[in-house]
């Protein structure tokens, strides 16, 4: 905790958790939820003169996956030929855009949610509404909904985990864990249907 405690003790927190967030829906491999966690252990505990307040984060958080997911949307959208047969060549992509196009469908975006607790679901998602131009106003509300919904438990989880524990590496490694739960659980529940479907 001690190495990010400059860090977490200035308001570039929040810009840090910003452009990690917005990136990983590019590249999933940014740890953006480990940095959410880390950053609200370390806030709960903390002793700094200036304290992270965890509503801003979690708005910050939020807003920033709202944002990637609909730059990445966007991208996607206009991407063009070349986009398309990339998409068509991945089998899980595929099969997302098709359970994703049911969903909405039907007035349900649940999809969106879980996957943006789900390894790469977010980048999955987005790009696959918009390669198969699912429209903005049934796509973007389930995507609030969604990055609310994960920066609000990743939030919750390295705040309430400091609390209990202090802020330190077993705080922040026990949330992260739950995390990483929570992201297993979704990707299983996400994959769940293909499985249902080839037996």
């Amino acid at each position: 905790m001690e190495s990010v405690g400059s860090l977490v003790g200035s308001p570039w927190i929040y810009a840090v958790v910003a452009l990690s967030v917005l990136l990983d829906v590019f590249l999933p491999v940014l740890p953006s939820g480990v940095l959410v966690i880390t950053a609200a252990t370390a806030a709960a505990a903390s002793t700094a003169a200036y304290v992270p307040d965890i509503l801003v984060l979690t708005l910050c958080a939020a807003t920033a996956s709202v944002l990637g997911d609909l730059v990445a949307y966007r991208l996607a959208w206009r991407g063009g030929a070349r986009l398309d047969r990339a998409l068509a060549r991945s089998r899980r992509l595929r099969a997302a855009q098709e359970r994703l196009g049911a969903a909405l469908a039907r007035g349900g975006g649940g999809l969106v949610v879980l996957a943006r607790f789900a390894p790469a679901g977010r980048s999955v998602v987005s790009l696959g509404a918009g390669a198969a131009r699912h429209r903005a106003r049934d796509f973007l509300p389930w995507s609030a909904l969604a990055g609310f919904t994960w920066a609000g438990y990743s939030v919750a989880l390295g705040y309430f985990g400091g609390q209990w524990l202090g802020a330190t590496w077993l705080a922040a490694a026990v949330s992260v864990g739950a995390l990483l739960a929570a992201g297993a659980g979704a990707g299983y529940l996400m994959r769940k249907p293909e499985a249902s479907q080839a037996r």
